[in-house]
């Protein structure tokens, strides 16, 4: 793939409405994403020309690799796997007392094997009754963190040892310490001062992390200090969330969203919703699957 090195362009206008949670499937050289209020799950093999689009029974907030084969996905009050072919989830693990109004909304397979995944409140205004949780290996789930508004930038230092997390609605994101499936420590790590708020994150090997800023058009890399060393700017509003793949994992994929968006702003920004892609001169890391 040709990709110009500086600027992120479009290499799929799929107008997703709201485009989510790219995963990179090293083995396949497949890439996989979420259009969640369409219920959709897309793979595009990026030696084929287009996606297969596979509709789903309900939203699915994200999804992760999966040791045995296909993926696992956080539908939305619980856990389930998908094999490659199908598009029929076979749910493994419900929410424990799950809030009323909320979903699960983000989430990414931790280095240790564990998906995380944390919730979000639909109402209007957000209230802060969603929750993180980590599904095991053997189907288990556990909260971890309570009184989330939207849970978002859930990814890992290089090490495994550290977990980042935003709850949107406070814009920052946070850093916990991370062990056998268990956080502490928690601190700021980073706080927004320019317009936008912190959606998905992803770290490269270097270990900056990288964050996609819905409604601020951008993306920001922080150094491991919390630091701002770089913005690269998007035509689009609401970039939602990257990861790195390309065989030499030094290609990022940049899912957006045109939801929210009103007529007049969705007119300026034609390309809103499609899934970008640029060489930023880092690698990342390969994607972890769940050992479930």
């Amino acid at each position: 793939m040709s990709l110009n090195f500086r600027s992120p362009e479009v290499v799929q206008a799929c107008r997703n409405q709201l485009g989510e949670s790219p995963v990179w499937d090293e083995r396949t050289q497949t890439l996989h994403w979420t259009n969640i209020h369409a219920c959709e799950i897309w793979s595009w093999e990026v030696s084929a020309s287009a996606p297969v689009v596979r509709t789903m029974p309900e939203r699915i907030g994200a999804i992760g690799l999966r040791e045995g084969g296909g993926l696992v996905i956080a539908l939305e009050s619980g856990f389930a796997t998908l094999k490659a072919d199908s598009s029929q989830p076979v749910p493994i693990a419900s929410l424990p007392d799950p809030a009323a109004h909320t979903r699960l909304n983000d989430g990414r397979v931790a280095p240790d094997g564990r998906f995380l995944c944390g919730g979000m409140s639909e109402e209007q205004p957000q209230r802060a009754n969603a929750a993180l949780y980590a599904l095991d290996a053997d189907s288990s789930v556990r909260t971890l963190l309570t009184d989330i508004a939207c849970a978002n930038s859930l990814c890992w230092s290089p090490s495994g040892r550290t977990l980042y997390f935003s709850d949107m609605a406070t814009r920052r994101i946070d850093a916990f310490d991370y062990a056998d499936g268990k956080i502490a420590n928690r601190r700021i790590f980073a706080e927004l001062t320019t317009p936008g708020a912190p959606d998905g994150s992803i770290v490269d090997e270097d270990g900056f992390l990288w964050n996609a800023q819905w409604g601020g058009g951008k993306l920001v890399r922080y150094a491991p200090d919390g630091s701002v060393d770089r913005e690269v700017a998007l035509p689009v509003s609401n970039p939602t969330c990257m990861v790195f793949g390309g065989p030499e994992l030094d290609i990022m994929y940049i899912t957006t969203a045109w939801f929210t968006l009103d007529p007049a702003t969705r007119e300026k920004e034609p390309y809103a919703g499609s899934l970008f892609a640029w060489r930023p001169g880092v690698r990342g890391l390969p994607s972890p699957r769940f050992q479930g």
